[in-house]
This record gives structure tokens, C-alpha cells and sequence, in this order.
């Protein structure tokens, strides 16, 4: 991934009258001003913009640190092969799933991804919003639905029944829109053996990942973050690192800390600006109670109003379940439908206030216009949103 400071892309004659800032100076003066044209008394504006600021940034470095560690010592590997790219795109979904998270998987499996840097990107965030314990396990929780009402079973095997399509939907458009492959690459050989050795860390992190869903917690705290995606990440990253030469781990560290400073930077202030804007529009209003499919709809288009303030997936999921809860409750809808109702319109979309935009848009889509790149990722989060939920209400409408 390239280090820059991005901008809002601007023509010549806009630049004229506005002037060309980093998008993170952009995003503070905006939130600023939001919040005096509302009438936010100072103190509040102030205490909002830093609740924003610092709410998810200990997640983000916890996931950032290890991920760059982990891309940054594979990059030095020299895992340029066409297999290891293919291996690395349709492992993806499941990454986005098991790590909880997309932009841990991106920065995970993209150094060997290659010319598939853009399947594996919409892959993790397939994965990611639809396969379960990620997305669906996620909005069940705050939605009060528990294995009573709805059967894991049933949950992943939805789950892996949309995310193919939309998945697959995801990577012809990214085709379609930047080529076969955003990145160009040089096709080099590479033995079974080192390719083996260099995706070691990625099956240590599954089997920790496999291993924490079947023994559950143990009451031993080291043991309990291994099993964690978070600790299971660190441990992959530690592995990846003592692949490296040693008078190589220091760089490696030193790019992770460059590279999750900058974004934490950008992630901070997206944060900021979407709490101070959920915090004065009042969204629950919007969306009134219902039945089938025009609950679905509505819980669809409700949750893509809070993706779009909130930019963070994880924290759309954390929000949305309060102001839907009771919708779900009281409208008799099929909870299950609900829960992927919501997972679809959080596919909307991967815009600049989101961090995985930046992670994406600096890796696999440098060489792109800022304009272009926003329509190559949003464009394609939009379409798989779209599948997805038709999917959606014509599996309600058949089985209903």
C-alpha cells in the first residue's frame, strides 16, 4: 500500500474556490460545522467528536498492528505466484468470517494476492457481512434473537447460499471496472514447499480460530486472547515474522507503525463525524413498523442510512440493533430474513468514511483516480447489495 495523503477529488475550476485538503481535515471541519448548524451547544459538539473519535481506534490498532506486521513480512517473501494469489482470493470470505472483521482479512492475504487483490477484497466483505459467526451471528445478538428462534445451522447455511452470488457478483464487476486484476503483477514460479511455509501463519490463525469456537472460553486469559481473532491474528503475526531475516523485522514493524498511525488517523476523525451526525438526526422515526416484505425493505434501507453516517460496518452493526429491535419485534416478520435484511444494507457502501475503503483504495487501486476508485468499490458494494437482497425476498416469497 502506498503512504499519501488523500483528498476529495476536485476539477480544475472547483479548485479554484475550495481548497485541496486531506480528506481527515476535510472530515473535522465538516463534523464541526454539522454540529454548530444544528445548534449543538459547544460542550456537547466537543464531548461528541471525542466519544467519535476514540470509540472503536484501540479495536482498530489491536487488528492493524499485527495485520501490517503479518503484510509487511510476507511482502518480503517474494509470493508473486499466480497460485498463491488464487489461494489467497478464494480463501477470502472465509477469512472475512472467521477474523470478524474485513479489513483484518484485506491486510492479512493481499501481499500474496496479486492481480486478484480486488476478488479477494469484495470476498472478505462478503464473507464478512454474511457468513456466519461474522455478520449474521453479530446483528442476531443485538436484535435479542437467540438459538431458540433461530438455528446456527440455519444462519450459515444462508449465509454461504448468498454469499457465493454475491460474491461472485462483487468480482465481475471489480473485473469489469479495473481489469482482470487492478494490480499488475510479474508471474514468477514458486515450490509447493515455500508456499506452504509462507501461508503457515494463515492455517496457525485458523486452527486458533477453529479451536476458540469449539472449546469456548477457558477461564486461562492468555489462552482465551490466543483463541480470539485478535489474539489469533498476533500469533500469525509473530509466526510471519520469524520467517523474516532478522535485520529485516525491524522495517517490517516499522512499515506496520507508519502504515496503522496514517489510518488511524482517517478512521478517528470518519468516527467523529459519524457519531456527531447520528447523534442529531433521529433515524428510528424514519422507519415505520410493518409486516414481510415491506419490513424487510425498510429494515434494508434503514440500516443503509446508518452504514452511510457510521462508515464503520462494525459499528452500523452496533448501532442499527437498537432502532431495529423493536421493528423486528413487533412486525412479525421471519427473524432470520430480518437479520440478513440488515447484513445487505451494510453493504452500502465502501465510501471514504469508511477504513476499508483506504485499506483497499491504497493497495489494490493506487494507480486510480480518487472519483474512480470511490465508483470501483462503492459501485460493486452497491450491486452486491442489491443481488443479494433480491435473492433475499425471492427466497422469502417462495417459502412463505
Amino acid at each position: 500500500m502506498s503512504d499519501y495523503q488523500a483528498s476529495i477529488p476536485a476539477s480544475a475550476g472547483f479548485k479554484r474556490y475550495v481548497p485541496d485538503l486531506p480528506l481527515v481535515i476535510w472530515m473535522v471541519l465538516l463534523t464541526l460545522l454539522l454540529g454548530l448548524m444544528g445548534g449543538l451547544p459547544a460542550v456537547d459538539l466537543i464531548a461528541g467528536f471525542n466519544q467519535g473519535f476514540g470509540r472503536a481506534l484501540g479495536e482498530f490498532a489491536l487488528i492493524l498492528l499485527p495485520s501490517f506486521t503479518l503484510a509487511a513480512a510476507l511482502s518480503r517473501q517474494n509470493l508473486g505466484s499466480d497460485a498463491a494469489g488464487r489461494t489467497a482470493a478464494m480463501a477470502s470470505p472465509i477469512a472475512g468470517a472467521g477474523m470478524i472483521c474485513p479489513d483484518t482479512a484485506y491486510a492479512a492475504l493481499s501481499p500474496v494476492a496479486g492481480r486478484y487483490k480486488l476478488d479477494l477484497a469484495f470476498g472478505a466483505y462478503a464473507g464478512f457481512k454474511l457468513l456466519y459467526p461474522a455478520g449474521p451471528l453479530i446483528v442476531a445478538a443485538g436484535l435479542g434473537i437467540g438459538t431458540i428462534q433461530v438455528e446456527p445451522v440455519l444462519l450459515l447455511a444462508i449465509g454461504v447460499g448468498l454469499t457465493l452470488p454475491v460474491w461472485l457478483v462483487g468480482v465481475l464487476w471489480g473485473r469489469w471496472m479495473a481489469g482482470d486484476g487492478a494490480v499488475s503483477q510479474t508471474e514468477q514460479s514458486i515450490s509447493s514447499g515455500n508456499l506452504f511455509l509462507s501461508f503457515a501463519p494463515f492455517a496457525l490463525m485458523a486452527c486458533l480460530l477453529l479451536l476458540g469456537g469449539i472449546v469456548g472460553k477457558t477461564g486461562i486469559g492468555v489462552l482465551d486472547f490466543l483463541l480470539m481473532p485478535k489474539g489469533a491474528l498476533l500469533a500469525a503475526a509473530l509466526l510471519s515474522l520469524l520467517q523474516v531475516a532478522p535485520d529485516q523485522r525491524r522495517d517490517c514493524l516499522d512499515s506496520a507503525v507508519r502504515r496503522t498511525g496514517s489510518l488511524l488517523l482517517v478512521i478517528g476523525a470518519a468516527s467523529a463525524f459519524g457519531s456527531v451526525l447520528t447523534g442529531m438526526v433521529a433515524l428510528d422515526q424514519i422507519v415505520p413498523a410493518g409486516s414481510g416484505l415491506l419490513t424487510l425493505l425498510a429494515l434494508f434501507a434503514l440500516t443503509i442510512l446508518f452504514k452511510l453516517a457510521q462508515g464503520s460496518s462494525m459499528a452500523t452493526f452496533a448501532a442499527i440493533a437498537p432502532v431495529a429491535a423493536p421493528i423486528v419485534a413487533v412486525s412479525g416478520v421471519n427473524p432470520i430474513a430480518a437479520i440478513f435484511a440488515i447484513c445487505l444494507g451494510s453493504f452500502v457502501a465502501i465510501l471514504p468514511n469508511d477504513s476499508y475503503y483506504w485499506l483497499v483504495r491504497r493497495d489494490a487501486l493506487a494507480e486510480q483516480e480518487e472519483g474512480r476508485a470511490i465508483w470501483i468499490l462503492s459501485g460493486g458494494a452497491i450491486l452486491q447489495a442489491a443481488i443479494g437482497m433480491v435473492l433475499l425476498l425471492a427466497g422469502v416469497m417462495i417459502w412463505t
